[in-house]
């Protein structure tokens, strides 16, 4: 079987077509789509894993997790969702189904048989859109801090993030947000992460982008919830300040997938860059039992 269809995207090649007992190596590049281009990178060799980055992160959100996928056998596919990172912007769909599709073109771009996705935060609503629409394409995911529906706030919400997001202290502000994410313990390179991060959101289109997906519904993903049908984790940081009885929301989403949790004391919205000491073999257990049950039901 193929590895990955050879072909170009962008400035950058993909990987040459090679057998599968070729070594792969990390590259990048672009799928292109009708409403614009998605940033990719691909590192290491075996079963195919495609990680999503959260709302307003960059596809280095992933810079822990995927040196340990590259050495548990895996090949980690980390991509930009739309708008950020060195995907384009201008879309006009910034839904979690939108997010969605693109999960699935770039499977089917990969061309190696169903993938395993990781999805933090919003883009776990995506992953489930994902897997409701394409389920011939993806065997196993895992959900980290999963915004897979509409959760009820306050009306004046919108508004605030209309105005705390605009230009031109927007990308500051996010940056600040951010770093409340992290209640526990920031990662060795926080600083330099978020000044790269702060000064991604401010190319232009980039805050305008993360400022359509706060106000995005998630609606498409919670309409979904019952057409999944694979194995799913939730990876839940108990201190989550994104909700407000992380447990509890974690609780609902498992019970509606009909899937498992682990929930991580002291860490929050980010737990996989928290703690990925322990986040990471937890996935990769699971990743690892998500694909043999695959194998033997095909």
């Amino acid at each position: 079987m193929k590895a990955i269809v050879g072909t170009q995207y962008g400035t950058t090649d993909v990987l040459q077509v090679q057998t599968a007992q070729e070594t792969r190596l990390a590259r990048s590049g672009y799928l292109s789509t009708e409403g614009g281009k998605i940033a990719y990178s691909i590192q290491g060799r075996g079963p195919i894993v495609v990680c999503i980055p959260s709302m307003g992160d960059l596809r280095d959100e992933y810079r822990f997790l995927v040196p340990q996928l590259s050495a548990a056998g895996y090949t980690a596919v980390t991509m930009d969702v739309r708008g950020h990172g060195e995907s384009s912007t201008g879309w006009a769909d910034y839904t979690v189904a939108g997010v969605g599709r693109d999960i699935v073109a770039l499977i089917r771009l990969l061309d190696t048989g169903p993938a395993l996705l990781v999805g933090a935060s919003m883009a776990a609503g995506a992953a489930v859109y994902a897997a409701a629409e394409a389920p011939q394409l993806i065997k196993g995911m895992v959900l980290i801090g999963p915004f897979v529906r509409d959760i009820p706030e306050p009306g004046y919400m919108k508004l605030l993030y209309r105005i705390l997001f605009a230009r031109p202290w927007g990308p500051g502000a996010w940056v600040k947000y951010y770093k409340t994410l992290y209640p526990g313990r920031l990662p060795a390179d926080f600083a330099d992460y978020a000044a790269k991060l702060q000064a991604n959101v401010g190319q232009e289109g980039r805050i305008e982008a993360l400022r359509s997906m706060l106000l995005a519904s998630k609606h498409a993903a919670e309409e979904r919830l019952a057409r999944v049908a694979v194995p799913v984790l939730v990876v839940m940081g108990a201190k989550d300040p994104d909700f407000k009885d992380p447990q509890a929301e974690a609780g609902l989403v498992v019970t509606r997938l009909r899937g498992e949790v682990r929930t991580l004391a002291g860490a929050g919205h980010y737990p996989h860059a928290e703690m990925p000491e322990q986040v990471g073999p937890i996935i990769i257990e699971f990743l690892a039992r998500a694909g043999s049950r695959e194998a033997r039901v095909s």
